[in-house]
């Protein structure tokens, strides 16, 4: 095939993400991939909401791939199990120019080792990879057996991966493009019949059922505390299509008047909106630093989950902003330590005009400079490389 022929062939791409998240990237990447080739571009394989709002048909939904824990993951193995078989058969039969995963790596990686295993000569890429270098920094040197390269969002994770054996590129924070759709504040107020001056607290639980069941508790409670010496509090909760049945239900004895929201728009109008922010750990907390919503940030694990996961912890903070500027600025309360006194203490001086949350909005707009690294945009270099990748694997 000379190189004319290549350039005007279309190129299949599959994408397959297991959890929200990675279904906004993913969202992300079709647009830049669409932006920079058109229609010389067919996009396949697995994705939820956002995905198919650009014009993706997943092979399945994302139900039984979005969870974490022993007691939660357990029960759903086989479907697990059957999910990537699902895709990797289909991958095998399609035989795309490039598999590329997306985050949620106890589900997306299963996939690439089985198609690598089978088909050692279809391309696999990992985009936004695990952060081993965090916990477990030997899953690097095995992850080299079953990509062909990874696309790290942050500048030091790209020299961490090749000095394990794995061809990375650094194409930025994807998160940072988020940062236009936050807006909207004063009219989410007014829609909702918040009124303007009502202290507002953002509620955000996690986007997976076991999150909301062990972080929700003391959440709620922390909010019930938080009620009796803030007078008019009013919290909004942004949740995901998959657990907002879940969420919804904490609605009916939630001791504030609470608004629960599911589409992207009205979560990021929400976080504009808000005065401060109760949040699981997670991308969100990236969000929330772009709309300069302070935060405090719990998490809990099942017990045996959280000491499997301790032992391999090398970092000191778990939220990326704290990682960011090596220094606790977002409060952080994990496991025991995340309760509703604690939660709750920390809150009250984000909920008014005061020097703590003064620094921690200066902190925040330190962060998101730091995460800033300038030209273009994340998803256009994500998809500028995985096109070139994705060239180069054309086969005979």
């Amino acid at each position: 095939m000379n190189d004319a022929s290549a350039r005007e062939r279309v190129l299949t791409i599959m994408l397959v993400v297991g959890e929200p998240s990675g279904d906004q990237l993913g969202a992300q990447l079709m647009a830049g991939l669409r932006a920079l080739a058109g229609d010389r571009v067919r996009i396949i394989g697995v994705g939820g909401s956002a995905m198919a709002e650009q014009g993706l048909q997943s092979l399945f939904p994302l139900d039984a791939t979005a969870v974490m824990g022993l007691r939660e993951v357990v029960p759903r193995i086989p479907t697990i199990l059957r999910r990537v078989r699902e895709a990797t058969d289909y991958a095998l039969k399609v035989r795309p120019d490039l598999v590329v995963v997306i985050d949620s790596p106890d589900f997306t990686h299963r996939i690439a080792r089985r198609l690598k295993r089978i088909d050692p000569t279809i391309r696999t890429v990992n985009y936004a990879p695990p952060q081993v270098w965090a916990s477990r920094a030997y899953r690097a040197r095995a992850m080299a057996r079953y990509f062909d390269a990874v696309l790290t969002l942050l500048p030091f994770e790209a020299p961490f991966f090749e000095k394990n054996g794995l061809k990375a590129y650094f194409v930025g924070y994807p998160v940072l493009e988020r940062a236009k759709l936050i807006t909207g504040g004063e009219e989410f107020r007014r829609r909702r019949g918040i009124a303007a001056d009502a202290p507002l607290l953002a509620v955000l639980p996690g986007s997976r059922r076991n999150e909301i069941r062990f972080i929700l508790p003391p959440f709620r409670k922390a909010v019930e505390l938080l009620a009796r010496d803030i007078p008019g509090l009013v919290c909004v909760m942004p949740t995901a299509g998959h657990v907002a049945a879940l969420v919804r239900s904490a609605q009916a004895d939630w001791p504030t008047p609470v608004h629960v929201v599911e589409s992207d728009a009205e979560k990021f109008a929400a976080f504009d909106a808000a005065d401060a922010a109760l949040a699981a750990s997670g991308t969100v907390t990236s969000e929330l630093a772009l709309a300069k919503t302070p935060m405090v940030v719990g998490y809990r694990l099942g017990r045996i989950t959280y000491a499997l996961a301790h032992r391999f912890l090398l970092v000191p903070y778990v939220v990326l902003i704290n990682l960011i500027l090596d220094r606790p600025a977002v409060p952080e309360f994990l496991q025991s330590a995340c309760e509703p006194q604690a939660l709750a203490g920390a809150l009250r001086p984000l909920l008014a005009d005061t020097p703590e949350r003064a620094k921690q909005v200066r902190d925040l707009e330190e962060a998101v400079r730091e995460f800033s690294a300038g030209g273009e945009a994340p998803s256009l270099q994500a998809a500028r490389v995985l096109l070139k990748i994705a060239g180069e694997s054309v086969r005979p």
